[in-house]
C-alpha cells in the first residue's frame, strides 16, 4: 500500500533564510504522525506546502500514492492552521455550513454533519451565536470541526492544543486516536512534547530547518542515549552502603546524579541483574531499581539542544 504521505527533499526558502532544508520523511497510511520541533523550526511551513498554500522551491510532495498538493488532494485532507482562520462575524452554525460546502458537501449534510460535531464538542448552544463571541479555545474547537467535516483521508493539524485546557486537550486526543482506529492518517505539528507522545505512532524532529530524527517512537526511544541507564533510590541510610558496590568498576559503566526528585543516582551496567544481586547482597534499602525508559522530552532536547527545552512548554488555555 502506498504511504499517506511522501515527502523528498523538500526546500523551501525565503529570501535568505532557508526556512526547510533538504527534509525528507514518509507518513504510513493509518498512523497519527507528529513533526515536532521548537518554534520557527520549519514545522508550519512544511504543512502549508503539503496544502498548497506556499510551493516549495526544490524537492517532491506526493499525497495519497500519487496526488500532488492542489486542489484535488485537497478533497480528501482536512486542515486545521496554526494561525485560525474563521470569519469572525458569521455565525458558527452558517461557517460549518460554508466550510462543509467549500469540500464539497451539501448544505444540508454540512449542517447535520456540524450539528454533530457541535454536540461533541459541548458547542450546541453557540451556534447561533458570532464567531468572535467565542473564546480562542472554543473558536479552535469549531475550526477543528470543519476540518473533520468531510471526512478527510488525512487530517492535518498544526499546534492542535494551542489554547486548550485540560479537558478540551482530552476531547481532541480521542477524536485523534478514533480517527486513527479508522484506518485513516493524522498528521500534526507541535512543540508540546508531552501531548505529543500521549499519541504519536511516528514521528519526525526538525530542528533549524533541518530533519535531525525520524522513525516510530519505539525506535527513537531505544536508539536514544538516556536508554539503558538504571534509576536508583535509596531508602534511608542506603546510599552510604550503595556507593561501596557502585564504586566496583566491573558493575557500573557510568554513573550520574539523577535530576529526578525520586532518583538518587543513575547508573549504566553491563549486566543489570548481577548489580541488583550485588546491591541486596550488600543489605542497601532499595526504594527504586528501574531501567529508564526516555522520554519524548528527553529525546526531543538531546536532539535538538537544551535550549529547545525553553521553547517546549505548555500555553496557557483560553
Amino acid at each position: 500500500m502506498s504511504s499517506a504521505l511522501s515527502i523528498k527533499g523538500v526546500v523551501k526558502k525565503f529570501g535568505n533564510h532557508v526556512a526547510v532544508d533538504d527534509i525528507s520523511f514518509e507518513v504510513p497510511r493509518g498512523v497519527v504522525y507528529g513533526i515536532l520541533g521548537p518554534n520557527g523550526a520549519g514545522k508550519s511551513t512544511t504543512l502549508r506546502m503539503i496544502n498548497d498554500i506556499i510551493a516549495p522551491d526544490r524537492g517532491e510532495i506526493k499525497i495519497l500514492g500519487d496526488m500532488a498538493p492542489g486542489v484535488v488532494a485537497a478533497q480528501k485532507m482536512g486542515y486545521l492552521p496554526e494561525e485560525r482562520g474563521l470569519y469572525p462575524k458569521m455565525k458558527v452554525g452558517e461557517i460549518i455550513e460554508f466550510m462543509g460546502e467549500l469540500r464539497g458537501l451539501k448544505r444540508a449534510e454540512a449542517k447535520k454533519r456540524g450539528a454533530a460535531w457541535m454536540e461533541r464538542l459541548g458547542l450546541t448552544k453557540w451556534m447561533g451565536n458570532k464567531v468572535q463571541d467565542l473564546s480562542k479555545g472554543m473558536q479552535q474547537k469549531v475550526q477543528f470541526a470543519t476540518a473533520l467535516l468531510h471526512e478527510p483521508e488525512v487530517l492535518i493539524l498544526d499546534e492542535p492544543w494551542s489554547g486548550l485546557d485540560p479537558i478540551n486537550a482530552e476531547v481532541l486526543r480521542e477524536i485523534v486516536g478514533e480517527i486513527r482506529e479508522s484506518g485513516r492518517t493524522v498528521l500534526f505539528s507541535t512543540h508540546q512534547m508531552e501531548q505529543a507522545e500521549k499519541i504519536v505512532d511516528a514521528l519526525c524532529i526538525i530542528a533549524r530547518g533541518k530533519l535531525v530524527a525520524s522513525g516510530t517512537l519505539r525506535e527513537l526511544k531505544a536508539a536514544s542515549s538516556a536508554a539503558g541507564w538504571i534509576a536508583l533510590g535509596f531508602a534511608e541510610g542506603g546510599r552510604e552502603k550503595a556507593d561501596a558496590v557502585l564504586a566496583d568498576a566491573a558493575l557500573i559503566s557510568d554513573r550520574r546524579e539523577s535530576e529526578e526528585d525520586d532518583h538518587d543516582i543513575e547508573v549504566t551496567a553491563p549486566d543489570s541483574q548481577r548489580l541488583l544481586t550485588a546491591l541486596i547482597g550488600a543489605g542497601v534499602a532499595l526504594r527504586k531499581f528501574e531501567v529508564i525508559t526516555p522520554s519524548l522530552h528527553q529525546i526531543f532536547v538531546e536532539r535538538v539542544g537544551p535550549e529547545a527545552a525553553v521553547a517546549e512548554r505548555e500555553e496557557p488555555a483560553a
